[in-house]
């Protein structure tokens, strides 16, 4: 690991806010109102992506969500077996405030899930009911979900890089905004990939933060359109290697964490990245890897027995 430290020569105890869980399920869930609900990709996206506002008034869960978190969603109806719909957790994409400032509202960011697979086409229940629903429309809601996908208390003792995929940056919008409100003045970087520019959510946001604040970094890994020197695609992995110059005293400063939100399966290639650049604190290793070149580990090796470190929060799907 890189010598490289901006706060002392051990890392910082990483204090968790103790937080509220499970206030209402799916048993006992509670209902709420939507108070907006608009896209968020650009006009041309072949996805549609919605940022959805829900108004918690009369809820009993105003001002509980912290940024990472969840809230579930009950979709109405039942399935092919005659049973109501599961419920379905989407992250929370407001600050801990709340969207806007206000304690009561909560936002979400949610793609509409419509494709073919193998020749049978897909329709998402519950991102498609979200997706419909207009500004005054109730919806029964459970939660909060999640107690350590969150800022530490003392947040402002870190550095943070975050990596996301699609609508993995629901929560770090939250978190950045709450980071940003506070003065933060340690490092922050999002690392976000997606297919095509037309994908890439809050741009506008995300890329003014850039240009207005030197601490702040917006990286665009647009997979499907963009390509490396050697050729290759860019994804969020790749970025650890693309942007050394500026994430390796980053990521080898002692009081820097490591944020990952998208599908399941992008962590592996992110852990692969950080072992082969040397940053091994951001690993749990198991079984004998320790003793191996991480240029050797297979694949398997990698989804099996590489974990996140405690400085490490995982967050796939």
């Amino acid at each position: 690991m890189s010598d490289n430290n901006t706060n002392g020569s051990s890392t910082p105890k990483i204090i968790l806010p103790e937080v509220e869980i499970n206030l209402f399920t799916p048993k006992k869930p509670t209902t709420a109102t939507i108070a907006e609900n608009y896209i968020c990709t650009d006009d041309s996206s072949p996805n549609v992506i919605r940022h959805i506002t829900i108004d918690l008034s009369g809820s009993g869960m105003e001002g509980i969500f912290r940024s990472g978190q969840s809230i579930g969603i009950l979709p109405p109806g039942e399935n092919e077996k005659g049973k109501p719909h599961k419920l379905r957790l989407y992250s929370v994409s407001s600050p801990s405030k709340g969207e806007n400032g206000q304690p009561y509202l909560v936002s979400t960011t949610v793609k509409r899930a419509n494709e073919e697979v193998d020749g049978v086409f897909y329709t998402g229940v519950c991102s498609n009911y979200l997706s419909n629903l207009k500004p005054g429309d109730s919806l029964m809601i459970t939660g909060p979900s999640g107690k350590r996908f969150l800022l530490p208390e003392n947040s402002e003792e870190f550095n943070y890089v975050f990596f996301a995929t699609g609508t993995g940056v629901a929560p770090f919008r939250g978190m950045i905004m709450e980071l940003i409100e506070a003065g933060h003045q340690g490092q922050i970087v999002l690392v976000f990939g997606c297919p095509y520019r037309t994908d890439l959510l809050y741009r506008e946001y995300f890329e003014d933060l850039d240009s207005c604040h030197p601490n702040v970094h917006y990286l665009k890994m647009t997979s499907r359109e963009d390509r490396r020197e050697n050729g290759s695609k860019k994804y969020v992995q790749t970025a650890i290697e693309d942007y050394s110059e500026l994430l390796s005293p980053i990521l080898g400063a002692n009081n820097t964490l490591v944020y990952l939100c998208g599908m399941k399966g992008m962590q592996t290639g992110i852990y692969e990245q950080l072992a082969k650049q040397g940053f091994l604190d951001y690993l749990n290793l198991r079984g004998d890897l320790e003793d191996k070149d991480p240029t050797e580990w297979t694949w398997e090796e990698l989804k099996t027995q590489v974990k996140p470190s405690e400085r490490t929060f995982e967050e796939v799907y």
